[in-house]
């Protein structure tokens, strides 16, 4: 799999082509290569990111783009020599240009060459001096101490266990009780401390849980979970995993843990709680009086310091909060429907019996083929076997089916006379799916092209004195009684008919 937007992630987020080599796992050629590309884009990160891996391959690497004229930097090379005796930026300058002749690029003139390298010389420079930086990272983890859950009805105990994070800056701290240490408790909770922050940093620190960490080799690439990962996308945030066994890796959170251990759960060991819920309250209240405390040796609290330097540091969060799904694999069927937990859910027809990858959260269905979002859905819920159908799916046949309802049979009843129309009404009402009523409904209006509108109209009216919500076969009989009538009456009339004397019959008188 490439890995483009992740090294460009990385180095939107500052870090150099190494640390970027090592994290990702691929050569620093490739590195290079792939920030260069971005570089001669000339597009920003935040479109960047939105982009599939398809479209930003494209982007980076299309084939009849020019390639660059001029030869980038090595800013890294260039830090090295400029702290070496003797050397200035004049000198490695004329080595760039020197260098540039050989291997045919044109060299930045002398003044942008400072331009750039004083850009990186400061960020180099600002990261150095400061310890922590505001709104740089976030440390997350769960506490060691649980807290212990009761059944109000059994008695029995279940251990909860707390989240627990931490902004090295300002050390302010979030935390929040959780039933079990689950994928889906995992993710909830960092959502949760976002919202909590009002922002997000651009670095994340966590332990090595399987929730979040699949594998963390020494000199390789690092594997995050699926989940933990599209969550990190999702906020555009770089996760780095603490080295194993190495609790000064996250130093914040594992104060922090052990002063919410005393100032937190210490307060709560002698009450009993009957939910998470319960517990969660108390944490909350117990933790803001945490953050309000003033510092022993530092101005202010942590949420003062939060809130004057750290807060306008965070970047903005998303409109809609992050949702945790879980993934799953389906086949289209014929019937261009997938089935997701006994549900089905639509998909053009034009993709029947391809296979999809579902994600699944607790209000969403998003349908995916060959790593493309095709389609969503509202998930639906209650009893199983229901349908979620969009018209734009169906194929055109069955589109011109659907749109059949009781309101079109209605208006097509109306055109015909309200007799008419009470007859479908009441048959419309008589089932409890008003789809079951349908046939019947089109059956009847059908009984006016072999008749004609007026006979239709007035055997619904002699169905309704009879019967209350009469049916097809009681209006089919009364309007064939209607032309036995008619052909009765054409034969009784006398008027104009030749009337024939007993003579014809053979009789002597005319009497």
């Amino acid at each position: 799999m490439k890995k483009y937007k992740e090294i460009l992630r990385y180095h939107s987020n500052g870090f150099s082509q190494r640390q970027i080599a090592s994290l990702t796992g691929v050569s620093r050629g490739t590195v290079i290569k792939v920030i260069d590309a971005f570089k001669c884009a000339n597009v920003p990160w935040e479109e960047v990111r939105s982009l599939t891996d398809m479209e930003l391959e494209d982007l980076l690497f299309k084939k009849n783009r020019e390639p660059s004229m001029y030869l980038e930097l090595d800013y890294e090379a260039l830090v090295k020599e400029l702290n070496r005796k003797g050397v200035t930026k004049k000198l490695l300058w004329e080595e760039y240009v020197q260098q540039c002749n050989v291997i045919g690029k044109m060299p930045y003139k002398y003044t942008q060459f400072c331009v750039n390298f004083n850009k990186f010389l400061e960020i180099h420079k600002a990261t150095m001096h400061f310890e922590h930086l505001p709104g740089e990272k976030v440390e997350v983890d769960w506490a060691g101490q649980t807290i212990p859950i009761q059944d109000a009805y059994t008695g029995e105990t279940q251990d909860a266990y707390l989240f627990v994070g931490a902004l090295p800056y300002s050390q302010y701290v979030y935390a929040e009780v959780f039933p079990d240490m689950k994928e889906e408790s995992w993710i909830t909770a960092h959502v949760h401390m976002f919202e909590f922050y009002q922002g997000t940093p651009p670095i994340l620190v966590c332990d090595n849980l399987k929730t979040g960490v699949i594998r963390h080799p020494r000199n390789s690439e690092i594997i995050l979970n699926d989940a933990y990962r599209e969550m990190a996308d999702y906020y555009d945030i770089v996760v780095l995993p603490a080295a194993v066994r190495t609790p000064k890796g996250k130093p914040s959170v594992e104060g922090s843990v052990g002063k919410l251990t005393m100032d937190i759960l210490a307060r709560l060991r002698n009450e009993t709680f009957y939910s998470v819920q319960e517990a969660n309250q108390q944490v909350k209240r117990l933790l803001k009086e945490f953050n309000d405390r003033t510092f022993q040796k530092r101005d202010g609290s942590r949420i003062s310091v939060f809130l004057l330097e750290e807060l306008p540091k965070l970047r903005k969060l998303p409109k809609i909060p992050y949702e945790y799904g879980y993934w799953k694999q389906a086949t289209v069927q014929y019937n261009y429907h997938v089935s997701i937990e006994k549900m089905y859910y639509s998909v053009p027809y034009m993709y029947i019996h391809q296979k999809a990858l579902v994600r699944v959260t607790d209000n969403t269905v998003e349908i995916y083929i060959d790593h493309q979002r095709i389609c969503s859905h509202l998930r639906l819920k209650g009893r199983s076997g229901q349908y979620s159908t969009n018209p734009d799916h169906m194929p055109p046949n069955h589109k011109a089916a659907s749109e059949w309802n009781g309101q079109r049979f209605i208006n097509w009843a109306s055109k015909i006379g309200p007799n008419t129309e009470t007859v479908i009404k009441r048959l419309l009402e008589s089932y409890k799916v008003e789809q079951q009523a349908y046939n019947g409904c089109r059956s009847i209006l059908k009984l006016a092209d072999s008749n004609t509108p007026k006979k239709l109209e007035a055997a619904c009216a002699k169905a309704l004195s009879l019967i209350h919500s009469p049916r097809y076969r009681n209006i089919k009989l009364i309007i064939g009684h209607i032309q036995d009538e008619d052909e009765n009456e054409i034969h009784d009339d006398s008027a104009g008919a030749l009337l024939r004397g007993s003579t014809y019959y053979g009789g002597n008188t005319n009497e």
